[in-house]
């Protein structure tokens, strides 16, 4: 199975498990789409994801708080939350606005997890 199909798959186990989540993207930490089931431009919210995940690497580091778990970025119309999925995937879950954000965080972290074990796991076939 290629890395695209493996990562679309987790998307779509997220959204079975927490139906508030109304679209995702994972990336490379350059910004290239590797599955996404967002409208519109999937370029863009890769490049975005991959420069929000670098500058939250890069505060986190300097304000010495550890690795790098999420960025939250709330709006009125919900949620956009940003993970890093091993050192080269970045995955940005949307969700709706009153989504259970401790749910969100809980299913983010795992399906992050899933792609970077997914990530490794292709990485020692190759």
């Amino acid at each position: 199975m290629e890395l695209r199909d493996e990562v679309h798959r987790e998307m779509t186990l997220l959204r079975q498990r927490m139906p508030d989540v109304n679209g995702s993207i994972a990336c490379s930490v350059d910004g290239l789409p590797i599955a996404s089931d967002l409208p519109g431009e999937v370029e863009q919210a890769g490049a975005l994801s991959s420069a929000l995940l670098a500058l939250s690497r890069r505060m986190t580091n300097t304000v010495d708080k550890g690795a790098l778990e999420e960025t939250l970025i709330s709006g009125t119309n919900g949620y956009a939350a940003f993970y890093a999925a091993g050192p080269k995937i970045v995955l940005t879950v949307l969700a709706r606005p009153g989504t259970n954000l401790g749910l969100l965080r809980l299913e983010g972290r795992k399906t992050a997890a899933s792609l970077a074990a997914i990530t490794r796991r292709m990485s020692l076939t190759k």
